[in-house]
């Protein structure tokens, strides 16, 4: 199933773009989404919940996509594709602070979603909330 991302602001207590992601985060899509946000940061976006209600699979590579997102919005480049396991290697250290970002969030993982962050760790990454309407109350 092919990725279909959606794009929504929203006036919370700070100025807030909502991106619902709806299919599949993998190898075949995770460049695209990864280029959305940068268009977004250049825009002027600088908080981002990531409604993850509707994604079925979550791919390394779709974890990567969420760092990525993550160094966007921290005005630094994504990272580096071709580094491949490395940057997943990466994120585990990320993951084991415990700092959860601000700027990045996620809101109404899948069960299925929530189970891959959860053993990678990630789940420590991100303010995860339980569904769109309480992260925008809660960013």
């Amino acid at each position: 199933m092919a990725l279909t991302t959606t794009t929504e602001q929203v006036e919370g207590r700070v100025p807030i773009t909502v991106v619902a992601l709806e299919g599949e985060l993998d190898a075949s899509n995770y460049e695209r989404l990864i280029a959305d946000v940068r268009d977004l940061y250049t825009r002027g976006t600088r908080a981002i919940l990531l409604d993850l209600s509707g994604l079925t699979f979550l791919a390394s590579s779709g974890l990567v996509a969420l760092h990525s997102i993550v160094s966007i919005l921290h005005g630094q480049a994504a990272d580096d594709l071709d580094s491949g396991w490395d940057v997943l290697h990466h994120l585990g250290h990320e993951a084991e602070s415990g700092d959860a970002q601000r700027e990045v969030q996620l809101a109404a993982p899948t069960p299925a979603v929530e189970r891959v962050l959860q053993r990678t760790g990630m789940d420590r990454l991100f303010i995860v909330h339980p569904d769109r309407a309480t992260g925008i109350a809660n960013f």
